[in-house]
Formats: structure tokens, C-alpha cells, sequence
């Protein structure tokens, strides 16, 4: 598994509870940074997935 898959659903974690605490804590400046950081994981995390399905490929080539 790609590396960047798992750091990506780390991001994705980390922000999400960011963004959270954001919210109950009426901080939309933390709000705002949480979904940043949650919405790059999610990209990051299919950079890993991209990833693996090319080394699969050249595994089957």
C-alpha cells in the first residue's frame, strides 16, 4: 500500500476533528483549517491509491 494512502487518512482524520472542534468552539478560523486538511488528505489519498493501481499494472506488464 502507498505511503501516501495512509498519511492521506491521517490528514483526512486530523482535519475532520479539526474542523470539529471548529465548529463547537464557534472558531472558524480552526473550522477552516480543519476542512483544509481533511480535503487534502482526501487528495492525497488517492494520489496513494492512483499509485498502487499503476505498480499493479506494471506488475501485470
Amino acid at each position: 500500500m502507498d505511503k501516501n494512502r495512509i498519511e492521506g487518512t491521517k490528514h483526512q482524520v486530523k482535519g475532520a476533528i479539526k474542523e470539529g472542534v471548529g465548529k463547537v468552539t464557534d472558531n472558524p478560523v480552526k473550522e477552516a483549517a480543519g476542512n483544509l486538511e481533511k480535503n487534502a488528505g482526501k487528495v492525497q489519498k488517492e494520489i496513494g491509491k492512483e499509485n498502487d493501481r499503476q505498480r499493479d499494472l506494471d506488475r501485470h506488464h
